[in-house]
């Protein structure tokens, strides 16, 4: 199965919440990094958990998904009915059909604000 077929599928199952699914296109000793909190999530339960653990009221979009053999980039909106709407870029690497490891950068909009000097330079989205 193609690598980006993969991570929509991994996108598609947690929107549904089914755990099981994501479960099985995880590799057992996957490692997903989020460098924006500082963790590192050690493999398929504790991801698995961590998603499923996460506060109802969200949902996920799928923004877009690049692959380059088994690399994958994909960029996610997450909107959450209480937290804001976040965003995701993840980038993967799929062998065998699993995923096996994962870097996410996850923020929500506007958590960054613009300094002022800028302001002469570019437009507010």
């Amino acid at each position: 199965m193609e690598s980006a077929t993969i991570v929509r599928m991994l996108w598609d199952r947690m929107q549904d919440r089914d755990w099981t699914g994501v479960g099985k296109l995880l590799a057992a000793d996957v490692v997903v990094e989020w460098p924006v909190s500082g963790e590192c999530i050690l493999g398929r339960d504790n991801y698995v958990r961590v998603n499923a653990e996460y506060p109802e009221g969200w949902s996920i979009d799928v923004l877009r998904v690049v692959s380059s053999g088994d690399e994958v980039v994909s960029e996610v909106e997450v909107p959450h009915a209480t937290m804001g709407v976040h965003r995701v870029a993840s980038f993967w690497t799929v062998r065998n059909d699993l995923i096996i490891g994962g870097r996410e950068y996850w923020t929500e909009l506007g958590a960054d604000p613009s300094p002022a000097w800028r302001a002469p330079y570019v437009q507010r989205m």
